[in-house]
């Protein structure tokens, strides 16, 4: 058993490592010459800039994701090409490192500069954007609908930001009156305070368009649709000097422009729900009947049994990733009653529509969750070494194997989830953090994997005192 477990890891660990690799050891790569598209297409990889943020490229399941990764990887794909992703620290170093030759195109939202247009070719997705307030919209509340109704109101934005520049402006053009609140912490993020405004600590703040709809998909009582500045046109870019692959990224865009790819790709970004959201455990646990949690309790407890999980475990993972629902399809892309990634679930055996079989999944399912298990064999509380096995399951591996290491960097407990691993998961949205060399997988959004396990561990917790083993 031990050897099919390693060998099953090793397996699963391949990915990992890559894209370590990838976040890693692209910052360093070394110059190369110069080259358009024909000569890209020759070496068949194409170098993409781009940012570790929650709308451009991230690591989730172990699988990159992004919404600007997935369109230059649909053009990649178009093109039979692998997307190589080199991360720059801001948006300002992306147009340093494109003319420092570091990489072919930049795919991120750079805003359109005339002063730039000497030495860059705007060209491939193009958007028109603009900064929104970010309101509550629950029963009850007052939307705002017009930038007048801001006067009196307390708006909190980050200083030393474009959003507060702006809230400055305005309120010089409406004769004062808005009462600016500055946020000056290094732990707070633009999203962070998106976050406040759900959660009734905050009534108010700014953020760009694209942010504020990507939140909204989490946090679904938010209001984002009063604009509080002018159009920006933004853009991807490459090189002055590589107008063939310029205009093979403007002929791109005009295709999928109006295509189902964009269209999904769009969705799954801006309108797909991202969080599980339910009132507390008390008020949502059912039962079939005494003694049964779902139809497919025969298969929890059959592989349960073999595996050696405690039955009930699986039983709260799987209502929580699909609520019981075989037919389960994240917004990740992870599936079946188990919310097992295609990827995942192919390196046990399931693949194709198997994903969607209750049995397979199932199984598939348990022995990921054994492996999770496994690799965190060192942490000594079985109690503490699930916390860090559900952790896994949803977010990834590596980025639980980061928040250890930054755990024992920083002096807290690496084997220990609640106020020790878990807090340096959650700062891995911070640059600073996530930045450290002894991270290896970037960026991370880690709110919703803490709310995760402590869900997942709260249910198990009610059904072990319902149903007696």
């Amino acid at each position: 058993m031990k050897k099919k477990q390693l060998s099953i890891f090793l397996r699963y660990a391949v990915p990992v490592l890559l894209a370590a690799m990838s976040i890693s050891c692209m910052r360093n790569k070394k110059k190369t010459s110069t080259s358009d598209f024909p000569q890209i297409m020759e070496r068949d990889t194409l170098r993409v800039l781009t940012l570790n943020t929650s709308i451009s490229y991230f690591i989730y399941r172990d699988q990159p994701m992004g919404y600007h990764y997935e369109m230059i990887s649909d053009f990649c794909n178009k093109h039979g090409l692998i997307p190589e992703v080199v991360l720059a620290h801001n948006s300002e170093a992306l147009v340093s490192m494109l003319n420092n030759n570091k990489g072919d195109v930049i795919a991120y939202n750079v805003p359109v500069d005339n002063t730039l247009k000497d030495s860059l070719l705007y060209c491939g997705l193009s958007e028109i954007s603009h900064q929104v307030l970010v309101q509550r919209a629950e029963r009850g509340d007052t939307l705002l609908k017009d930038v007048t109704q801001l006067i009196g109101k307390e708006v909190y934005v980050k200083s030393g930001t474009k959003y507060y520049d702006r809230l400055v402006n305005l309120n010089e053009e409406l004769g004062g009156g808005i009462i600016i609140k500055d946020v000056d912490k290094d732990t707070i993020v633009e999203e962070d305070l998106i976050r406040m405004v759900a959660n009734r600590e905050i009534d108010y703040t700014i953020a760009d368009e694209h942010v504020a709809r990507l939140n909204k998909t989490y946090f679904r009582n938010i209001d984002v649709s009063l604009v509080v500045s002018f159009d920006q046109r933004s853009s991807w870019a490459v090189r002055k000097n590589t107008p063939i692959l310029a205009d093979s990224l403007n002929r791109w865009f005009a295709r999928v422009n109006i295509e189902p790819t964009y269209q999904r790709i769009t969705k799954r970004y801006f309108e797909e729900a991202k969080r599980f959201e339910r009132g507390g455990i008390s008020s949502f646990v059912t039962f079939l009947k005494p003694g049964q949690i779902s139809s497919f309790d025969h298969y929890f407890k059959q592989y349960g049994k073999k595996i050696g999980i405690d039955w009930r475990l699986l039983a709260s993972i799987a209502y929580y990733e699909s609520s019981f629902d075989p037919q389960s399809r994240a917004w990740t892309g992870a599936g079946g009653v188990m919310g097992l990634m295609p990827v995942t679930a192919a390196n046990f055996g399931v693949k194709g529509n198997l994903l969607y079989d209750p049995e397979k999944n199932i199984k598939a399912g348990t022995e990921y969750l054994k492996t999770l298990l496994v690799s965190f064999s060192s942490v000594k509380d079985s109690m503490e070494q699930v916390k860090m096995a559900l952790a896994a399951y949803n977010g990834g591996i590596g980025h639980v194997f980061d928040a250890r290491a930054l755990a024992e960097k920083y002096g807290a407990d690496k084997d220990r989830w609640d106020g020790n691993v878990e807090k340096y998961l959650q700062l891995k949205r911070l640059e600073q953090y996530y930045e450290d060399p002894v991270c290896k997988m970037g960026y991370f959004r880690g709110d919703e994997t803490i709310e995760y396990v402590r869900n997942v561990m709260d249910l198990w917790g009610v059904y072990k005192t319902k149903i007696k083993d």
